[in-house]
């Protein structure tokens, strides 16, 4: 996979427990421990949706029509239905 460069600015708190968790050895880098977190939010983020999914596939029917949807999207269309 190609990679390509993210410059963030962190506290020194923060700085310091990124380096205090690649001494550990589980990261070589503090790239490594960055992209496994991100992947982490990634999947956890995937999760919820798909048990959001799930528990309006189970629910009650939600009709929106379709304008709703192009204009808001999907899932937040569905959010909002699914609150009232």
């Amino acid at each position: 996979m190609a990679m390509t460069s993210l410059n963030i600015s962190l506290p020194e708190a923060l700085k310091e427990y990124v380096e205090g968790q690649v001494a550990t050895g589980d990261w070589g880098t503090p790239s490594e421990y960055v992209r496994e977190l991100i992947r982490r939010d990634k999947e956890r983020r995937l999760g919820n949706l798909e048990q959001e999914l799930v528990a309006a596939a189970q629910g009650p029917k939600i009709e929106i029509p379709v304008a709703e949807i192009r204009r808001r999207g999907l899932i937040p269309a569905l959010r909002e239905r699914a609150r009232r």
